[in-house]
């Protein structure tokens, strides 16, 4: 085992006992320069970012890829901006969830508290890396950061500034990049019970899985997005049509653009050559019987079906109600986001019920998912599964809860 890997979590639990008495003003002093600390240098970040970007090109990465890899000047100020947005949503810390008096006058309060040391391990996107660490500090929480090594140089310089930023403000080692690279050390952080309180996977499938099927500390599991659009026969075309290009084509490498398109058979002569139209020779498709009367493509497999592509590439099946959409979006969703558009509201709420995934929508695009657009300010990933929390890990789910019990001298008869 990498010792210098069991110092840094060592020095992680450590920070986090400190970091549970942190104030509100403080943490927001704290983020307020970190904000500005990314500012001050975006030429050295971007230096570094560029490196990321060479060498993913070299190893022959696909360019959808790359964006997520990417950071410019404006992603570089949205992320500086996030981060003032964080320091202004409320402090869930020390907030009362509920509040119980007792007949023998006991006082009992549950309250918000920090989880601990929380261990992310992700791909790509080094936005994530701020993101994570703003929501960490916002809830006093310490985070451990295991990024891919795609994205090494441009973590690294992220962290640096970070922590350069809050030197001598908040706890040495509250926020921790491992840099490592080998799979024994990563399985060493998801067994680490004595130092590691939870682990949150974001990245592919093969990762996400990874994770949940060898990690012994506690997971949330943030899901791979195979999302999907049904189009009604009900469906405003326009819409439809606009909807369509923004969940797949706005940016394709993020997981809640949609993979598959679902299209009820009576609308799919109107919509599928005004979606191949708006979609100007981008996408790739990959089609069944029905809708390859209307679009070039391969003919689409299960294994297609239960592709993520994170790229220019989408299923299109006509279906011949709202319920055989429904069964195929049991049978292939990862249960992150799916959407209905249709001008029928009550068969739009059977639709929604009717799943079960994290986020579903109605007449509205599946980018939306997203703890920024949800109002969160960031987020630490999209949960699918049921416990804990689920949907974008914003600041409350960030959080775990504790009781303080207020007496004045009861004894239990």
């Amino acid at each position: 085992m990498d010792n210098q890997i069991t110092e840094q979590l060592k020095l992680a639990k450590t920070a986090c006992r400190s970091m549970q008495n942190i104030n509100k003003e403080t943490k927001e002093k704290a983020l307020k320069l970190i904000s500005k600390a990314l500012l001050d240098h975006i030429d050295v970040i971007l230096e570094e970012n560029q490196k990321d970007i060479d060498m993913a090109r070299d190893n022959g990465i696909s360019e959808a890829m790359v964006d997520r890899l990417r950071l410019t000047q404006a992603r570089i100020e949205a992320m500086a901006r996030d981060i003032l947005k964080v320091v202004a949503l409320d402090d869930p810390i020390g907030s009362i969830v509920r509040e119980i008096h007792r007949p023998n006058n006991l006082v009992i309060k549950q309250i918000r508290i920090p989880i601990g040391v929380i261990g992310i391990i992700y791909e790509s996107r080094p936005n994530v890396t701020v993101d994570i660490a703003s929501l960490c500090i916002k809830t006093n929480n310490v985070c451990v950061l295991k990024g891919g090594k795609e994205a090494l140089h441009s973590n690294r310089i992220l962290v640096k500034m970070i922590n350069e930023a809050i030197a001598g403000i908040l706890p040495e080692h509250c926020v921790t990049l491992l840099e490592t690279t080998k799979r024994t050390d990563i399985d060493y952080v998801i067994k680490a019970h004595d130092y590691v309180d939870v682990v949150i996977p974001r990245g592919s499938a093969g990762l996400i899985n990874y994770v949940v099927a060898n990690a012994t500390v506690p997971v949330i599991e943030t899901g791979a997005g195979i999302c999907h659009l049904y189009i009604d026969k009900l469906a405003d075309l326009k819409m439809a049509v606009e909807i369509a290009c923004n969940a797949k084509i706005q940016r394709p490498s993020v997981c809640n653009a949609i993979e598959t398109i679902l299209v009820h058979r009576e609308i799919a002569p109107a919509f599928l050559p005004a979606m191949k139209e708006a979609f100007a020779g981008k996408v790739k498709f990959y089609v069944d019987e029905t809708a390859a009367q209307y679009l070039s493509g391969e003919r689409a497999t299960a294994k297609n079906y239960a592709t993520e592509y994170d790229d220019y590439i989408c299923n299109v099946k006509v279906v011949d109600d709202v319920d055989e959409a429904i069964a195929h979006i049991y049978q292939y969703s990862t249960k992150h986001s799916e959407a209905i558009v249709s001008e029928d509201y009550e068969l739009a709420e059977y639709f929604m019920n009717s799943l079960d995934s994290a986020c579903v929508y109605h007449n509205a695009s599946t980018r939306f998912t997203d703890g920024g657009e949800f109002g969160f300010g960031a987020e630490v990933g999209i949960s699918t599964q049921k416990l804990h929390a689920r949907g974008p890990l914003g600041l409350q789910e960030m959080t775990s809860t504790k009781y303080k019990i207020y007496g004045h001298g009861q004894i239990r008869k």
